[in-house]
């Protein structure tokens, strides 16, 4: 995928700045930062459930929540999204048969329902309730979902969050084996930074900007961990993180004070001779627009009504039941 000059203002604050950014195909691209940076926005965009976002973004050479890709994009959303009062074979077999309905593909979503628990390592809870699962089997169950229907992208929304290490090195051995043997595309965040090491590119998110240095890094489709140490000359990248923080609010701080120094020293003793005959009576004309209704003005459109191609939690069909997240 590549996205240029991605943008997202909701409320009147901007979440994403102008991000310009690439994901290189069938390798697994980490997105890093703290919690509220802009990382879930940022997937919501490119699985097309993101409404009023400005910019161009393409998933698999169409733009983002184009009706063509909800076959393609596998979405995991941080909270498992399955219904509890069903068993693990039940909930894949529901949600395939959203994907996939009708009475002639009955077959292929069998063994599609087979293979997504077979690659979740679930196959010995295939009969169990989804709600006497452990946390880490859960999420598991909402990966199986993803993979209904072998998408090229899985978008994963912190999905490890919570696990303890035995589970989270479960979870990344599945993902590792995804992108090796089926070429499949994985764009995973997280905010804990040692799991960057898991992974082949690095993108790293602050305050809905890209950390990439010299900015061709994200362009470039992320560094890799070990150019990502080599180029900030740390040991970690959670350090390289850190280095990166700092030389962007050093930046930010040297900016204005350089454009305060430039206005006190172009013109130091210039006074107005005479004060100025008409004042102006539209003062508004100074501000920033507020785009917090703009539309996307390129490929992108509001899709905020888009489903992504595993879905989530809908209304269960079934009398008296109602999902819980």
């Amino acid at each position: 995928m590549r996205g240029a000059g991605l943008s997202v203002v909701r409320g009147g604050r901007t979440v994403l700045r102008g991000l310009d950014f690439a994901v290189p195909r069938g390798r697994i691209t980490g997105l890093l930062g703290p919690s509220g940076c802009g990382k879930s926005t940022l997937m919501r965009a490119i699985v097309g459930t993101q409404g009023r976002v400005t910019g161009t973004l393409d998933v698999l050479g169409r733009p983002a929540g184009s009706a063509a890709l909800r076959s393609r994009v596998g979405y995991v959303t941080q909270a498992p999204s399955v219904y509890t009062d069903l068993t693990v074979r039940q909930n894949l077999e529901y949600f395939a048969a959203v994907l996939a309905p009708g009475r002639a593909a009955a077959a292929r979503r069998r063994a599609d329902v087979t293979r997504a628990i077979s690659d979740v390592a679930l196959t010995s809870h295939a009969g169990a309730l989804a709600g006497n699962l452990s946390g880490g089997q859960l999420s598991r169950v909402s990966l199986a979902v993803a993979l209904l229907g072998a998408p090229e992208l899985l978008v994963l929304d912190e999905p490890t969050v919570g696990l303890d290490p035995v589970l989270r090195r479960d979870l990344w051995d599945i993902f590792h084996g995804l992108a090796a043997e089926r070429g499949t595309t994985l764009l995973v965040s997280s905010h804990v930074m040692d799991e960057a090491e898991r992974c082949h590119r690095l993108l790293l998110m602050r305050d809905g900007v890209f950390l990439t240095g010299d900015g061709a890094g994200a362009q470039a489709g992320g560094d890799t961990p070990d150019a990502l140490r080599a180029r900030t000359g740390t040991d970690t990248v959670e350090d390289a993180f850190l280095r990166l923080v700092d030389e962007a609010a050093g930046k930010d701080a040297a900016e204005p004070a350089g454009r305060a120094a430039e206005q006190t020293t172009d013109h130091p003793t210039e006074r107005p001779t005479d004060p100025p005959t008409e004042q102006p009576t539209d003062r508004t004309t100074g501000r920033p627009a507020d785009h917090s209704t703009d539309q996307p003005t390129d490929q992108l459109a509001d899709h905020s009504t888009d489903q992504p191609a595993a879905p989530t939690a809908q209304a269960d069909p079934r009398p008296g039941k109602e999902p819980r997240p």
